[in-house]
């Protein structure tokens, strides 16, 4: 668990980043915080493994207050995944995926081995193992940032619009591989995104941020949806423009909803009797 206490940021250069943020996030799921730019989401997350660290208030994971951890060996226990991957271009996939592992004492084999399995846990070929960033694509790039924020085997994983540099089709790819890793490893995931759709696909809990990190609003997308807590949450989430309205019409002799582009969206089916 993760728990932010009146946390305040201000910047060298008189920027309030954030003020009086105070949330708690729970463990083993996903929290995504989504806003426009520069609403402090990515300080936000920076704050958790003291790539910034807070000038008010305070933040805890657990019972301990990272600011009396050394940042160190408090980011090498904490996964970090990034926009554009973060790579290291001189050396091969294997090695970036087991830099940390080894860095923190874990022998050069015991790493490789341990590598190896988190390419097939994020879905790439073990034949790409040897190759350098520059020779993989953008979606393989970004899987192996997540294998290589998974390798240390953290508890907490915080994730940096990791998907806004890949094109539609490989972001709806990643989107759908982090639910299956994350289905199959309970991580607790911090995500970060301006995409409200890609929040309210990923995240247990959407967090949406107005600028100084204030929370508008704080639950499931289905609570957000067909609750917005105000005009700003509603013309966010799509709700005032017609953008979430779906209508029933017969397609082929089924019934089926569609989104206002007139794409089918779902196909209606007749509720099964209770066996009770």
């Amino acid at each position: 668990m993760i728990q932010f206490d009146h946390v305040s940021k201000t910047f060298p250069d008189g920027t309030r980043a954030v003020d009086d943020f105070s949330l708690t996030i729970p463990s083993r799921q996903t929290t995504v915080f989504v806003g426009s730019s520069g609403c402090g989401k990515t300080t936000i997350l920076r704050m958790i493994n003291r790539m910034v660290d807070p000038t008010g208030g305070s933040i805890h994971i657990d019972d301990d207050d990272i600011a009396t951890l050394n940042p160190v060996t408090l980011r090498r226990r904490i996964g970090y995944v990034m926009q554009n991957s973060g790579l290291l271009p001189h050396r091969t996939v294997i090695d970036n995926v087991a830099t940390v592992p080894m860095l923190t004492g874990v022998k050069k084999s015991a790493a490789h081995a341990a590598a190896l399995d988190l390419l097939d846990t994020v879905g790439l070929d073990r034949a790409l193992a040897d190759r350098y960033p520059a020779q993989l694509s953008g979606g393989q790039q970004q899987r192996v940032g997540v294998a290589r924020g998974l390798a240390i085997d953290p508890n907490i994983l915080l994730m940096d619009e990791p998907f806004g540099a890949v094109d539609p089709i490989v972001r709806r790819e990643l989107q759908q591989e982090l639910l299956r890793i994350q289905s199959k490893l309970a991580k607790t995931i911090v995500f970060v995104t301006h995409d409200i759709d890609e929040a309210f696909l990923l995240g247990d809990n959407v967090v949406i941020l107005r600028p100084g990190g204030h929370i508008v609003q704080a639950g499931s997308a289905d609570e957000i949806i067909s609750a917005p807590a105000d005009d700003f949450v509603a013309d966010f989430v799509g709700a005032n423009d017609g953008k979430r309205d779906l209508t029933v019409r017969e397609r082929n002799g089924r019934r089926v909803a569609v989104d206002p582009s007139g794409r089918i969206a779902g196909v209606l089916r007749a509720e099964q009797p209770s066996d009770a």
